[in-house]
């Protein structure tokens, strides 16, 4: 097995930083260490930064792929001790500084953050999610995407009165933000976007479900926020259901509790499970799977191996830092600075975790805000909101783009991206 860095020569002395992967906490880490006397790999299975908080609106064909990713390469082409690796991770030995990839090749590091994010978790249930996509990547979003838009086209060339209703049925399981959000959208779509563009089916009869185990949607905000966004759900057209875990999904529907539903749309935004690379390192996971690491993010044992991002498990002021991209970012930042730290003989200090509030939009001037008890909803939220996104996407291009895209759809209900790609859905 070969063990190599790509520019690793004679001359090159520089401690070696790997990052796995190019998400907020590990390209906020990259960036921070832009002038430091280190040589940086960042490995990471796609080619491309993804803003994840808007990956809905690909989804849901608001907007299309370029305008919420950018190319790693491009991000990072002006920072000379980066290179940019497109691999997967097949696993990492922590006593050995080594992270070996899918095909074959050996990484030998000095200093290694992890921040390979999170994937779906069906709660014992793999079974289902052939049938209830999550999302979580770009083709993720457009597989959706296509699920969404055919779903409408053979409602109208379905002679069936019954699976019609199933094929304008949509489920989606998890009152989160994800599921919220998409949601107030996928009504949105319903009521006005498709309104006089078919004609054996009424897509503002489409009925959209949100599906929620717990008392109430977005758990993570106060309950008077909750409940405005339950009322604005309902006022787009949204039958939010609270209380009843899903107990079975499969190509035909959902079963929940005693009820059978018929939607051959199903889409899962309930569970996160964290990357399964955290199990290569030998240490103590909480039960989502995500790494306890040490107050400067290190892992327990091992003070040359960083955690961040969804992939770490912390707490601050006593209550767990959430998996959201504010706190990918600086906990990016924070193991730059602790390597940093290493390099100059330092002890790194403990990660402290700002909270700058809680956000989640819920359709067209739909919005509910909770910060630091500072709670509002409604329109003013819903421009807050886009202003905080558009603010916090990567490249100015990006930026202009969102903002036209959303500029045009918001006046005209249209919306973009409306092409299906890829092979057709079966069923």
């Amino acid at each position: 097995m070969s063990q190599h860095h790509p520019h690793a020569t004679g001359e090159d002395r520089r401690p070696h930083v790997v990052i796995v992967g190019g998400g907020f906490a590990g390209l906020w880490a990259a960036r921070a260490v832009s002038s430091a006397p280190v040589r940086i790999t960042l490995l990471d299975r796609g080619n491309h930064h993804l803003f994840q908080p808007l990956l809905y609106q690909v989804a849901t064909a608001g907007l299309s792929a370029p305008n919420i990713a950018a190319p790693l390469r491009q991000i990072l082409r002006r920072q000379k001790n980066v290179t940019v690796l497109l691999g997967e991770v097949a696993g990492i030995s922590p006593a050995e500084k080594q992270v070996h990839l899918a095909d074959g090749r050996t990484l030998a590091f000095d200093h290694l953050l992890l921040a390979s994010g999170a994937t779906h978790a069906y709660f014992g249930h793999d079974d289902w999610a052939p049938h209830a996509p999550g999302l979580k990547t770009l083709d993720d979003a457009l597989g959706i995407r296509r699920r969404i838009l055919t779903a409408f086209e053979r409602a109208e060339a379905e002679d069936d009165p019954a699976k019609r209703d199933a094929w304008l049925t949509f489920a989606i399981v998890g009152g989160g933000p994800t599921g919220v959000e998409l949601a107030g959208t996928l009504a949105e779509i319903a009521r006005h976007t498709l309104r006089g563009e078919f004609r054996r089916v009424d897509p503002r009869k489409a009925r959209v479900l949100l599906l929620e185990a717990g008392p109430r949607v977005l758990a993570s905000f106060p309950e008077s926020l909750s409940e405005k966004a339950r009322a604005q759900l309902q006022k787009l057209g949204v039958e939010v259901r609270t209380g009843v875990p899903v107990a079975a999904i499969d190509d035909e529907g959902v079963q929940l509790g005693d009820t059978r539903i018929a939607a051959r749309t199903v889409l899962w935004a309930a569970g996160v499970a964290a990357s399964p690379l955290a199990r290569d390192l030998g240490v103590p996971l909480d039960r989502a799977g995500r790494v306890l690491v040490e107050p400067d993010l290190s892992v327990p044992g091992h003070p040359s191996i960083f955690v961040a991002g969804d992939l770490a498990s912390i707490q601050c002021d006593g209550k767990p830092v959430p998996g959201v991209a504010p706190a990918a970012k600086q906990m990016g930042r924070h193991v730059a600075r602790s390597i940093l730290a290493r390099l100059r003989g330092a002890t790194p200090s403990a990660f402290r975790y700002r909270d700058f509030g809680n956000l989640a939009t819920i359709g067209r001037m739909a919005a509910v805000v909770d910060l630091h008890g500072l709670k509002f909803s409604g329109l003013l939220a819903w421009w807050f909101w886009l202003a905080a996104h558009v603010f916090f996407l990567i490249g100015f291009r990006n930026r202009l783009v969102v903002l036209i895209d959303w500029a045009q759809a918001y006046w005209s209900y249209q919306r973009s991206a409306r092409i299906i790609l890829g092979g057709d859905r079966d069923g």
